[in-house]
């Protein structure tokens, strides 16, 4: 676990906490103003609705969460692992119980999935895509010499990420909770 205190351009102090959502419960100080759980943590947590209720203990009515969570249906993922015959890496994300990582069931839950896990303690202000449009990292290989067209991706993704249904076709996607 690792925390630092920092200051922030408008002198407000803020304290960063790196701790496993399962730790949650043993943070003593009062409630927070915000939280960011990133990089798909929550994807590690077997039991989400559990996760909400241990985020609402600790975080003010009102205050903003936001979630990155990887999404179950990326049609990048399909198309590139099929395409190179990697037939149970493709839909490795739709598998019953999840897919295996470093001994850890990583679970993907749908935008729905996650929403209805953290309600009614918090309300869903928005949810935006990570990746819909744009290529996943692992493909820089192929489609690296493609600049121009990654860049286009990339403004139009920008764009219309709150879009539907491209938060439901992300390789990741924000949830952004208020605390009821």
């Amino acid at each position: 676990m690792r925390a630092t205190t920092g200051v922030l351009p408008d002198s407000t102090t803020t304290r960063f906490q790196q701790l496993a959502w399962e730790d949650l419960g043993t943070l003593d100080e009062p409630p927070f103003d915000g939280m960011l759980s990133n990089f798909g943590g929550l994807n590690c947590v077997q039991d989400l609705r559990a996760a909400a209720e241990a985020l609402a203990q600790k975080l003010k009515p009102g205050a903003v969460a936001i979630l990155c969570i990887m999404g179950p249906i990326v049609p990048w993922e399909w198309l590139w692992f099929l395409g190179r015959g990697e037939f149970h890496k493709a839909f490795r994300r739709l598998r019953k119980g999840g897919a295996q990582w470093s001994g850890i069931a990583v679970q993907y839950p749908s935008v729905g999935a996650a929403s209805r896990a953290f309600a009614p303690s918090f309300k869903v202000l928005r949810t935006s895509a990570i990746g819909a449009l744009l290529p996943p990292p692992y493909t820089q290989s192929v489609l690296g010499g493609h600049s121009r067209l990654i860049a286009v991706l990339d403004r139009l993704e920008r764009r219309c990420d709150t879009v539907w249904p491209l938060p439901m076709l992300a390789d990741h996607y924000l949830l952004e909770l208020e605390r009821a």
